[in-house]
C-alpha cells in the first residue's frame, strides 16, 4: 500500500505514479489526518510513505500519526520524500521510526520537485516547473523499480551539514518559523471555503466570509498556493511570488 501526504500536489503525483506502477492501493494521509483518524489499516507486508520534506526530515503531524496508527500486515517500509531540495539526514529520523514500530527500514529514496514553500522562497514559475517535474520522472521510475525488486534505498552521504539540519535546526524551524499568524486574505477572497477543506489541521474557519487561522498550522502551503483567487498572502513575504500547485500545471 502506497501512503501519502501532499499539501501542494508535489508528493500526491509521486504517490499515484508509485502506486500505478505497482498495482498497489493509495492512501491519503491528509484524510485521515484532517479526520483525527488513527484506527489500524490493513497493508500487504510493502508500505510505502510518500511525504514532501519539512526542514530536513519528514512533517511532524505525518510522523505523529505514522506513530499513533498501527498496520497490520506491514513488515517493510520504504520512504519516498519529495523536497525542494535536498532531504538531509532525514533517513536517521525514518529509520528510528521504523524500529519503533517494528518495521523492517528499506531506506528513504529523494524526489526533487518544485519549490512550493513561498513563506521563505520562490516558487517556480509554471514552465520552470514543468522542468523540474520532467527532471524527477526518471527519479520516480528509479524509485519503483526498488521497490519492485524488494531492495533498499542507497545509504546517504550522512554529511556533518545534513546532521545539523535534519537535527539541531529542524526544531529551531518548527518554533521560530512554523506560525500562521501572518496569513491574511485579501479583498480578492470570495470566502470559497477552499483553504478550511483542504488544511489538513482544521486551522481555518470562516468567519464574516473571510478565513480567520488559528495556531495549529503545519505550513504546508495549501491554502495559500491553492487559493482559487489567489488572495491569502503570508505578511510581505508571499508579496509577489508565484503561487504553485502541482494540478495548474
Amino acid at each position: 500500500m502506497v501512503f501519502y501526504f501532499s499539501g501542494t500536489g508535489n508528493s500526491r503525483y509521486a504517490a499515484q505514479r508509485i502506486a500505478a506502477a505497482l498495482g498497489d492501493q493509495l492512501l491519503s494521509m491528509n484524510d485521515h489526518i484532517k479526520a483525527g483518524d488513527t484506527s489500524p489499516v490493513t497493508t500487504d507486508e510493502r508500505l510505502v510513505i510518500v511525504t514532501p520534506t519539512y526542514a530536513w526530515r519528514i512533517p511532524r503531524l505525518v510522523e505523529d500519526w505514522l506513530r499513533r496508527t498501527e498496520f497490520p500486515g506491514a513488515r517493510q517500509t520504504w520512504f519516498v520524500m519529495t523536497c525542494g531540495g535536498e532531504i538531509g539526514n532525514a533517513v536517521k529520523y525514518n529509520h528510528a521510526l521504523c524500529r519503533e514500530k517494528r518495521l523492517a527500514d528499506m531506506g528513504t529514496g529523494q524526489i526533487v520537485m518544485p519549490e512550493n514553500y513561498i513563506a521563505m522562497f520562490n516558487a517556480p514559475r509554471a514552465e520552470e516547473a514543468r522542468q523540474i517535474v520532467a527532471k524527477a520522472e526518471p527519479d520516480i521510475d528509479n524509485a519503483v523499480s526498488v521497490i519492485v525488486a524488494g531492495q533498499a534505498f542507497p545509504a546517504p552521504r550522512g554529511s556533518l551539514s545534513d546532521c545539523f539540519k535534519s537535527g539541531p535546526v529542524n526544531p529551531i524551524f518548527y518554533t521560530v518559523f512554523v506560525k500562521a499568524k501572518a496569513f491574511a486574505a485579501g479583498d480578492a477572497c470570495t470566502g470559497c471555503g477552499q483553504c478550511v477543506r483542504l488544511c489538513p489541521t482544521n486551522n481555518i474557519t470562516i468567519k464574516n466570509n473571510r478565513p480567520v487561522w488559528g495556531g495549529n498550522c503545519t505550513h504546508c502551503m495549501a491554502c495559500i498556493c491553492r487559493c482559487p483567487a489567489e488572495a491569502i498572502e503570508y505578511g510581505k513575504k508571499s508579496a509577489g511570488k508565484p503561487r504553485y500547485h502541482f494540478e495548474a500545471l
